[in-house]
Order: structure tokens, then C-alpha cells, then sequence
């Protein structure tokens, strides 16, 4: 299993290289702004800003580990969900390692996104490229993420009191959480998906452990470019995509891990449904339940939860079960 082998490691980590990049992306000319007076600094004179020129736009961030020695023959790219970014692969809200340290203290190359428009990938000029995004309250995510049923408004800091019995997300730190929640746009997957097959053309071909809104793009990827993918974790994903849907054979192997808990929860039930409805169609698709599995409690962010350990080591064993 794969939290035991950690153990039996050096604490230490030796890497061979770390880095990060921008990839994708396009220029575009703005010639319809009006110039404007802005306060840039606290006590500095007024600057005139000219919004007319180039920028570039739908370019997507990158940041990679490369542990010595590596292990693994492929590098593993980790892609976020809706709103997020890729903060959630690298530390849990509690403070516990992320799948980012733990998967590279097994060996693996690790890359982690920032998808176009989110965190450090940065975003275009608002509304003249991109319409305005939208945001989620913590109230949305704490009943669509399955932490419970309802929070009321404002009782963040005792959610654990409206929270699932025996759920696994670290309830006390769903501030911590929230905190790295990030606005998001409707209307740029296309961008999205060409940076994310940029990138596999990169580094790849590579494994994906996708996670939710990140798992469409993944599935979109492997539909169009299977030689760029050695396999798919998908973490509960958000939707199938329609380019997978159309597919009629499925050559890379794929893992669909769904949590716990969700018999309460209508829209995660008809999701269920829409994943067992593709992977009852190729024999190369997988379904992992966790509770069958002996791991209870999981919410929609599995990597976050506290038992996010046993995920991982349930991965890496069917991961280390593929063919060369």
C-alpha cells in the first residue's frame, strides 16, 4: 500500500528538479477602451492607464516536482475541479500532506495546473474579453460537496454542527478551505482543454488523477488524444464528457473513484447514474466505491478528506496494476 511505503522513507525529499511554466494561451488586441486616472499605490500621484494594446489570454500555469530518483515510467498530472485550483492537490485544509507529496514521495513526476482564468494562470481583462465569472458561497459547496445536508447562513464556524455523522472532511478548517475557492467563468472550457492537450504534449504521455469539473477535461482529452494518456483517475467526476460519450471503444484504462454519502444527495445520485451508464460501456472503465471498499465518509473533495491516505494508497495499488 502506498501510506506504508512512505513510511519506510527518509522524511527527507530529493528532487532532481522543480520548476514551473505558462502554456497555451493567444494574444489579443483591445482598441476600444477608454483611458482612465488610477490610484496605483497608497501614496504615489494618479497614473493614466491606456486599456488599448495586446494581452494574452487563456494561457494556463504549471508547477512540477521531479523526485531523484524517479520511479514511475509516467509523469502524473494533476487537473482541479470547478472553482478551485491547484492548491487543493498539494496541502489538506488541516494541514495533512496533499496527493501532490504524497504521490511524489512514491516516485512520480507530479505536475500541477492552474487551469485558464484560475489562480496563477491569471485571467483576461474583465468584461472586455470575458464576461464577469461566478463565485460559490460556502453554503453551496457545504451541501453540494456532501459536508451535510443544509448550513445556514453565517454558521461557518460551527459547521461541524450541520455536518454528515462520521463525514471525513476536517470540518473545523472548512474556512482554511473556502479561503482557497476561486471565482470561475462559463464560457472558456475550449480554452481550457487546448491548454491541458498542450500540456500533455509536453510532458506526456502521462497519467491524470482529475478531480470533478477537471475530470470532464480529462475524459475530452483521452477521447481525442488516447496516445497522450496512459491512464485516468477520475475523482468523482462532475459530468461525462460529450466527446466520451460519443466514443465507441475506450483503450485507456480508467479509474472512477466515488465517495461516500451519496444517497443523500439527489444531484449526486443522478451523477452516479450518468458515470455507471459510460463505464458500463467499456470494459477498460473501472468504478471503485470507497465504502465498498472499507473507506466510509468521503465527501465530493476525497483528497482533502482525513482519510485522504487510504485514497491514495487504493490509486497507487491499481495504478501499479496496469500494464507497462
Amino acid at each position: 500500500m502506498l501510506q506504508s511505503s512512505i513510511e519506510q522513507r527518509d522524511i527527507s525529499l530529493r528532487l532532481r528538479g522543480m520548476g514551473s511554466f505558462h502554456i497555451g494561451g493567444k494574444v489579443v488586441e483591445l482598441t476600444d477602451g477608454e483611458p482612465r486616472q488610477v490610484q496605483l499605490t497608497r501614496t504615489g500621484r494618479p497614473a493614466t492607464i491606456d486599456p488599448n494594446g495586446s494581452y494574452v489570454v487563456g494561457q494556463m500555469y504549471v508547477q512540477y516536482f521531479l523526485p531523484d530518483p524517479a520511479v514511475q515510467k509516467f509523469p502524473l498530472l494533476f487537473w482541479h475541479g470547478g472553482g478551485l485550483t491547484g492548491a487543493c492537490w498539494e496541502t489538506t485544509p488541516d494541514g495533512r500532506p496533499g496527493f501532490r507529496d504524497i504521490f511524489l514521495r512514491a516516485g512520480w513526476d507530479v505536475y500541477v495546473s492552474d487551469a485558464v482564468e484560475r489562480g496563477r494562470a491569471g485571467f483576461a481583462p474583465i468584461p472586455d474579453v470575458w464576461e464577469p465569472p461566478i463565485s460559490q458561497t460556502i453554503e453551496t459547496v457545504f451541501e453540494r460537496f456532501r459536508f451535510g445536508k443544509y448550513l445556514p447562513n453565517g454558521k461557518t464556524f460551527c459547521a461541524q454542527d450541520y455536518a454528515f455523522h462520521k463525514i471525513a472532511f476536517p470540518m473545523n478548517s472548512i474556512e482554511q478551505f473556502a479561503a482557497q475557492m476561486v471565482p470561475r467563468w462559463t464560457q472558456t472550457d475550449d480554452l481550457i482543454i487546448e491548454a491541458y492537450l498542450e500540456e500533455l504534449r509536453k510532458v506526456g504521455p502521462g497519467v491524470i488523477i482529475a478531480h470533478s469539473q477537471g475530470c470532464v477535461f480529462a475524459l475530452e482529452a483521452a477521447a481525442r488524444h488516447p496516445e497522450l494518456v496512459s491512464a485516468l483517475v477520475l475523482l468523482e467526476p462532475a459530468a461525462i464528457s460529450h466527446v466520451a460519450t460519443l466514443a465507441t471503444e475506450w483503450p485507456v484504462p480508467t479509474l472512477i473513484v466515488l465517495g461516500d454519502l451519496i444517497e443523500k444527495n439527489a444531484r449526486w445520485i443522478r451523477m452516479r447514474e450518468d458515470i455507471r451508464n459510460f463505464a458500463g460501456n467499456f470494459p477498460s472503465v473501472e468504478i471503485m466505491s470507497l465504502p465498498e471498499r472499507g473507506i466510509y465518509g468521503n465527501s465530493h473533495m476525497l483528497m482533502m478528506d482525513t482519510n485522504s491516505a487510504d485514497v491514495a494508497a487504493v490509486i497507487q495499488t491499481w495504478l501499479e496494476g496496469l500494464p507497462v
